[in-house]
């Protein structure tokens, strides 16, 4: 007997990937338990499913960063004392990235490259531990939101907030709509997917000197790079992105702040004209705000 159950959650996190640099996702999940009928004629509890799998998905992968531990530009460095963990993504041409960030901000998925395919083997593998006995086999399907109309990948941190988005590097893959005098312009939402795709979003208050940093720091020029840190209260966050997968904002980087960033940025680019934006976090979601 199979049950299942599609929607089950969105996984909204970020990655690193040897041609893109660090990038933003949000991937939609269907499961399929394959199995016995239990002494409630059922394979699994409905709710159950729903609890058990999607507080999974939350603890492994959701609002982390995906590390492909066995691409060759990887490099991971443990701390057993305090528990950070230092990660060197060594892209050449500058386009190096590292942090320095508590364990729970990584998700390390022992594969070269960080897909669709190695994410839902890792995930397999940890919920296989946490099921029932009568359930024999676990299908895993990863998707993405059907988007027809312009969207971007972005990842950015929340430190003031006091769940996992204070994580300096989780994202999402993101719709924008963009209304100039309530006409929707394919213009502007397409201006935005390509000024933020595979863009890290930071703060400008967060911008660190290099030598302030706890992490080793790599034996290259940072000439190219904005170096981030913060402290919030799951620990000390650092990272070393280039700038020119960078977009600096002086506000936080929440939803409702980046829309009105949108919207105040689309004033200037065309003043004569009042605008409504329309910016999503992920999926079914985000802020609206106008200029």
């Amino acid at each position: 007997m199979q049950l299942f159950v599609n929607d089950l959650t969105v996984m909204d996190f970020s990655y690193l990937c040897p041609e893109r640099g660090m990038v933003g996702e949000s991937w939609i999940v269907d499961v399929i338990l394959d199995g016995d009928l239990n002494e409630e004629s059922m394979v699994l509890d409905f709710s159950k499913v729903k609890k058990r799998l999607k507080a999974l998905i939350d603890e492994y992968v959701d609002h982390k960063l995906l590390i492909p531990a066995e691409h060759a530009y990887t490099q991971i460095q443990r701390n057993e004392i305090t528990d950070m963990v230092q990660v060197d993504f060594n892209r050449p041409d500058d386009q190096s990235i590292h942090l320095n960030c508590p364990a729970e901000a990584y998700a390390f998925v022992y594969s070269a490259e960080v897909n669709m395919a190695s994410v839902s083997q890792y995930l397999k593998d940890i919920i296989a531990t946490h099921l029932p006995e009568n359930v024999a086999g676990l299908e895993l399907t990863l998707r993405t939101e059907v988007i027809t109309s312009a969207y971007y990948h972005y990842t950015h941190g929340l430190k003031k907030h006091d769940g996992n988005c204070q994580r300096i590097a989780h994202g999402h893959r993101s719709k924008v709509l963009v209304y100039q005098d309530d006409e929707q312009s394919e213009q502007w939402q397409q201006y935005w997917a390509d000024r933020w795709q595979d863009i890290y979003i930071g703060t400008d208050e967060d911008i660190v000197p290099s030598e302030t940093l706890l992490l080793q720091l790599p034996e290259v020029s940072l000439a190219q790079h904005y170096c981030f840190a913060y402290e919030s209260s799951q620990g000390r966050f650092e990272l070393i992105m280039p700038k020119n997968e960078c977009d600096l904002v002086t506000t936080d980087s929440t939803v409702e702040c980046l829309a009105q960033f949108m919207a105040d940025e689309q004033k200037k680019l065309a003043g004569q004209h009042n605008f409504k934006v329309l910016a999503f976090e992920g999926v079914g979601k985000g802020a609206i705000a106008h200029a």
